[in-house]
């Protein structure tokens, strides 16, 4: 659907366990730290659709696939996509790599219910909606490299 958006992080001490391995909890949060990266990177914060929209991302269903560990002071890649957006509801995608060596830590995704403050399941707002998918957008009304608009 989109490009990928990439966001850099680097491992701290805290989010590894005793054996020196990133924990598995932190995927999840990192994948938060990409999502959020990505809605800016559109130009919009999940904090602005709240209170201007009364539109909240409520996560429905996460998943995380684990590939290779990562380690203290790792610099690694959260890369973050939009897979699929619904009236109601966005599929977000990720992967986790470092690009020190190119390996895939992780990989993963995250289903969103959009709901007002009461938790009432509404439509997402149609200007966040034309964000979200702004490089789609682009390319349904770019005209093939081989034609002249007729």
């Amino acid at each position: 659907m989109n490009d990928w958006h990439e966001t850099e992080i680097r491992v701290r001490y805290a989010e590894t366990d005793q054996m020196g391995i990133v924990h598995n909890s932190n995927y999840l949060i990192w994948f938060e730290v990409g999502r959020s990266e990505f809605c800016r990177a559109r130009g919009f914060s999940y904090k602005e659709m709240e209170e201007k929209e009364n539109a909240l991302m409520v996560v429905a269903e996460s998943y995380c696939r684990y590939k290779s560990p990562a380690y203290y002071e790792d610099v690694l890649t959260v890369r973050t996509k939009v897979e699929e957006l619904r009236s109601r509801s966005l599929r977000f995608v990720y992967e986790i790599y470092r690009p020190v060596d190119e390996t895939l830590i992780a990989e993963g995704e995250t289903l969103h219910l959009v709901t007002d403050e009461n938790k009432k399941v509404r439509s997402l707002p149609v200007s966040y909606k034309k964000k979200l998918l702004a490089d789609e957008i682009l390319d349904q009304n770019a005209f093939p490299a081989d034609q002249a608009p007729s």
